[in-house]
């Protein structure tokens, strides 16, 4: 694996993270995450849409 594959592959791994503290805070405060977010964590934001509160 060369490094730039490396370097590729932990800038992914950090955003990846980054969007899934910002969508997991944005329903902690009772919002809804942005869709770009919920794509990059492999969600479907129409789909998420339909989820209703408990």
């Amino acid at each position: 694996m060369t490094s730039r594959k490396i370097f590729s592959a932990i800038g992914e791994l950090f955003t990846t993270f980054g969007s899934a503290v910002a969508a997991s805070r944005a329903v902690q405060m009772g919002r809804k995450p942005r869709a770009d977010d919920l794509r990059k964590l492999g969600m479907d934001p129409a789909v998420f849409n339909r989820i209703g509160r408990f």
